[in-house]
């Protein structure tokens, strides 16, 4: 005999209780997170005001906490929380509701590896933003100092601590010294 696990929406996850829990949904299934260290905390902090100082001064659009819920897929439906993420302005626009999580993908996903994760788990996340419209995502990895930037999965680009992080044609004029972001 084969029992089915009933599968949770986008819309039933927003409206349940988060107890100061951590969650995603992906393909209708709860996934706890174990709340980010130190480390992986300022990490993603660096990451997040470089871009939201930068997006802020050119008026680009919208910039994202940790935490902010995009629906990347429906039927089943999947729920990620980038460490950081950005949204033009144009698209940020478009959102019909300011509640809830964003209907969609960001323009640019960021997030930062943690000791847990594993390297199927990240490859997992990247290709679902990718499939979902996300146009560069950023893969912080605190262990090996680098970060990978995804356009596509034909163009990967891993940077060290000599390198500078760019915004490609998602956030034009953009840079961080790689350096910057793991001190």
């Amino acid at each position: 005999m084969i029992t089915q696990t009933r599968l949770m929406t986008a819309a039933e996850l927003e409206r349940m209780p988060q107890n100061d829990m951590h969650v995603e949904l992906v393909k209708g299934e709860i996934v706890k997170m174990t709340p980010a260290g130190h480390k992986h905390g300022e990490i993603a902090g660096a990451l997040f005001a470089a871009i939201h100082s930068f997006v802020h001064q050119h008026k680009l659009g919208k910039v994202y906490a940790a935490e902010t819920g995009f629906i990347l897929s429906r039927n089943p439906d999947t729920v990620r929380a980038p460490d950081a993420a950005f949204v033009s302005a144009e698209r940020a626009a478009e959102q019909k509701r300011r509640e809830g999580f964003f209907d969609g993908a960001p323009d640019l996903a960021v997030e930062v590896v943690s000791p847990e994760d594993t390297a199927e788990e990240v490859q997992v996340k990247v290709l679902e933003y990718l499939r979902a419209g996300t146009k560069l995502v950023w893969v912080a990895n605190p262990r090996t100092r680098t970060i990978t930037a995804y356009r596509t999965l034909d163009k990967v680009r891993m940077l060290t601590l000599n390198d500078t992080l760019d915004g490609d044609d998602v956030l034009p004029g953009f840079a961080a010294a790689i350096k910057d972001v793991f001190e």
